[in-house]
């Protein structure tokens, strides 16, 4: 994995904390990962049956 630094408002950065207390995600890193990935699939992934196939190889 390739680490990336993003800077982002102090409000989302508290939303996730937030999260993460709630017991919803282990850590940022991993919340963040999810939202990233979710927002892919629902962009770019999600258009054609062989692109869903790329989508389980990636996700495992």
């Amino acid at each position: 994995m390739r680490l990336i630094a993003v800077h982002l408002p102090e409000r989302i950065i508290d939303d996730i904390e937030r999260l993460i207390e709630n017991g919803l995600y282990p850590n940022r890193s991993e919340a963040i990962r999810i939202a990233i990935r979710d927002l892919l699939k629902q962009e770019l992934w999600g258009r054609g049956a062989d692109r869903n196939a790329r989508v389980s190889e990636i996700i495992g």
